[in-house]
């Protein structure tokens, strides 16, 4: 089975809550960006990600706006699933944006990204990354690679949600560029279920949209 949460920010007693514990041998993990647990590089930190990679379900992530890139980056990109991913540890692994996974038989589109809204305070804390919205390049591999599935798939599974989805969810007046190459994509996929994190909200918008935070929901729930 694959789950899905979001939001995680290193807090690894999140992945203590029963609904994850009931998780089985073979069982997937997917975290919905800010995982937030690649972010010093210490050794305490490599050696919670090595603890993370020897789960008995594997866990896969995004990344949302809280991320360190630079750290993340030092990982090299590896073929898995029908897309790329860095390989962290052990069944660890992060899902590059823009790719379409096949998991348990099931296409699953992701983009990660986000943007922070402390921008000015990260920055000076040296805390803030230009990579976390993603760049025109990638947003051109997404579609080249939807293409390749004439733009149908089971699952979307993105950090932020299209810009109609923020408006609708935050009442702003407009999204950034990834909110709106987001509308793009919804307008024209075809897809079953898209699930977002980024607004630490748990809630089903009919008819096909959820936003995750604590839940861990199947996806074929």
């Amino acid at each position: 089975m694959i789950y899905v949460t979001a939001d995680l920010h290193g807090d690894a007693g999140r992945l203590a809550a029963k609904e994850i514990r009931r998780l089985k041998k073979g069982d997937t993990l997917i975290v919905l960006g800010d995982f937030g647990f690649l972010w010093q590089g210490t050794p305490k930190e490599k050696k919670i990600l090595k603890k993370l990679g020897k789960k008995k379900y594997q866990i896969l992530f995004i990344d949302g706006a809280h991320e360190n890139f630079d750290l993340l980056e030092q990982y090299p990109l590896q073929d898995w699933g029908g897309g790329q991913v860095r390989h962290i540890e052990g069944g660890l692994r992060y899902l590059a944006r823009g790719q379409v996974f096949v998991i348990e038989g099931k296409r699953i589109f992701v983009m990660g990204g986000g943007e922070s809204d402390e921008k000015e305070l990260r920055s000076r804390q040296q805390k803030w990354f230009p990579q976390e919205l993603p760049d025109p390049r990638q947003m051109e591999e997404a579609r080249e690679n939807l293409e390749r599935f004439r733009w149908s798939v089971d699952y979307v599974l993105t950090h932020e949600c299209s810009e109609t989805m923020k408006i609708f969810l935050s009442s702003v007046q407009q999204g950034n560029r990834l909110n709106q190459f987001l509308t793009e994509i919804e307008e024209k996929l075809q897809f079953r279920r898209w699930f977002f994190g980024c607004y630490h909200l748990d809630k089903q918008i009919p008819p096909r949209h959820c936003a995750v935070y604590r839940a861990v929901w199947p996806l074929d729930e």
